[in-house]
């Protein structure tokens, strides 16, 4: 559902010439059909095209929407079906979205809204146009915005054909409401309601998108530049993410600036598609646009990591003005993002800062465990001394800690000891976020304090979310309290660091503080039984490796294998 896309616009000469920032024309023919698909996914950025038979200065005001009928093997195969239950195709080999009320009998379209919308606000001229509505400029007839101009987002009903469809709508106001009042986060005025549309009334950005102004640059900032933006986005995504929303459409689109000053702020819009999602849940529906699009949403199990790889490859086109996938239809991209990696090997990559490039990665890193948080992006080296830049809470540190509660009392000694080599950045951004949890005169931190900062926090959001419930989990558990060197412990991520080129050196470090302090002759059973699990036969074999034959204490291998946390669940794989 998009919010608003900007005009058309002329596309720079210099960037239309530049082979790796190729479109896929709004009209392109079906290869296989010779006509043009008309299905509704969620589609790729207008970037201009390097194709001989492209115009030269093509630009579209919004994602053309098209979807192959022959789909080539790939985890787009279950993308027709799935969309088509959530928009209300009827037939299985129909693409188009149907208008009338075939599949919206019995269907509730009363949303509860304010139902006096024509006489509050005139609409004015349509300034973008999304997949299930449009937005229209408006000027205020009466109340606190009398004279103003808004923004009116216009959802037909007769677009409402799913129960899913009046849900994403509900849902996009809900959040739009709970959220609204960041600064880098639309705001949100009013809804309303007649017998054919529902009207979402929010802030008019005038500055267009940032995609214009990528494009007006000839294709790329300067590091400068993109840490500008880069800044700006992460702090909306890490204020939505500590509420429980995942946006799942994070693109160049979807950012708009407040006016057309070089210096406008940003604003994040469209939440159409966002939904809630506790830290320890997992969402299974296929949604977003095709290029910015993570590996775990097209295997169908993610959470707020998602966004971080869409922030991921918005800030590797902003560095070097080419996406880091591409293919020329949607199975296509989706292969590239599962089996390639980007190319950080050509202009501009090798001229840019290792932080610069050190920060993309871990941001495109395929593995969702492995990729930084919102929180932990804005404290990355790249971005250190920003002056825009302020740490919030991050609840990977609620999750880690409550893993590291139930952990044994062996992984905890072995997570100490892997504490002790963790980098100034990396203490830097524990420091804020310990600091954030408001620890007492004597520098301890007790578990309700996780409660209590988050309560700091919090927004309707959070309670939709069921962020809460999680929360009273882990600060209701029985531990002592943490100083500052526990609380590192328990908040570290392996993954996270194994994700780093220097984790082979974190681990050899690690492991030999762990013999000094914590190492010791220990027998399988006891190994077993210090780990929660039955010594059965399996268990019996795959523990050997663990522990050395020489003197009978944990191995190197058995050392990082504890790191990571163990299960029966992992010995039935082994």
């Amino acid at each position: 559902m998009g919010l608003c896309h900007g005009k058309p616009i002329q596309s720079p000469q210099n960037l239309s010439e530049n082979p790796t920032i190729p479109i896929d024309n709004e009209q392109e023919l079906n290869s296989h059909t010779g006509k043009t698909p008309k299905f509704p996914f969620y589609s790729p950025s207008p970037l201009p095209s390097a194709f001989k038979n492209s115009p030269a200065n093509s630009s579209v005001t919004s994602t053309p929407l098209r979807f192959l009928k022959r789909v080539p093997p790939s985890p787009a195969k279950h993308i027709r079906a799935l969309l088509a239950r959530r928009h209300g195709s009827i037939k299985p080999n129909e693409a188009t979205i149907p208008e009338g009320s075939e599949c919206d009998i019995g269907l509730d379209k009363i949303f509860g809204y304010s139902k006096n919308f024509d006489s509050h606000y005139d609409l004015g001229e349509e300034v973008g146009r999304g997949h299930f509505g449009y937005t229209s400029a408006a000027k205020g007839k009466r109340g606190s915005l009398k004279g103003h101009d808004v923004a009116v987002k216009v959802i037909p009903k007769s677009k409402m054909t799913t129960a899913i469809a009046i849900e994403d709508v509900r849902r996009e106001v809900k959040i739009l409401r709970a959220l609204t009042g960041h600064r880098n986060l639309v705001q949100f005025y009013d809804a309303y309601e007649d017998e054919e549309n529902v009207y979402i009334v929010m802030e008019l950005c005038k500055g267009g998108e940032l995609l214009d102004r990528i494009l007006a640059r000839g294709g790329k900032y300067s590091e400068d530049d993109a840490k500008a933006v880069m800044v700006q986005l992460l702090s909306v995504v890490s204020y939505c993410h500590l509420q429980g929303v995942v946006h799942r459409d994070l693109k160049p689109e979807n950012f708009l600036f407040v006016s057309k000053d070089e210096n406008s702020p940003l604003k994040a819009i469209d939440f159409g598609l966002s939904d809630y999602v506790k830290p320890d849940e997992r969402l299974n529906d296929i949604v977003g646009s095709a290029y910015y699009v993570a590996p775990e949403v097209l295997h169908r199990s993610y959470g707020t990591e998602a966004d971080m790889w869409s922030i991921g490859v918005i800030a590797y086109i902003l560095l070097c003005g080419s996406r880091p996938f591409w293919a020329r239809t949607e199975s296509g991209i989706f292969r590239a993002i599962l089996k390639t990696d980007p190319n950080f090997d050509e202009s501009p990559w090798p001229s840019l800062s290792s932080d610069a490039v050190d920060f993309v990665k871990r941001l495109l890193n395929k593995d969702y465990r492995k990729r930084l948080t919102a929180a932990q992006a804005l404290s990355h080296p790249w971005l250190a001394g920003h002056h825009d830049v302020k740490i919030p809470l991050d609840m990977i540190v609620y999750k880690l800690v409550k893993a590291y509660v139930y952990s044994s009392s062996l992984r905890k000694t072995a997570l100490r000891a892997l504490a002790k080599t963790l980098a100034i950045p990396q203490l830097a951004y524990l420091r804020d976020q310990f600091t954030l949890l408001g620890p007492s005169k004597s520098g301890l931190v007790a578990l309700p304090n996780f409660k209590m900062a988050v309560m700091k926090n919090s927004t309707d959001a959070m309670k939709d979310s069921r962020v809460f419930d999680f929360v009273n989990t882990v600060s209701s558990l029985q531990y002592r309290k943490l100083d500052f060197e526990e609380f590192c412990a328990a908040s570290i991520s392996v993954h996270q660091l194994e994700g780093m080129e220097s984790w082979e050196q974190h681990a050899r470090r690690g492991y030999e503080f762990f013999e000094k302090e914590g190492n010791r002759p220990i027998m399988i059973e006891e190994l077993a039984s210090e780990l929660g699990l039955s010594p059965s036969v399996p268990v019996h074999v795959v523990l050997q490796d663990w522990i050395r034959h020489s003197d009978g204490k944990l191995s190197f291998l058995g050392f990082v294998r504890l790191l990571h946390g163990v299960s029966s669940r992992t010995f039935q794989k082994a």
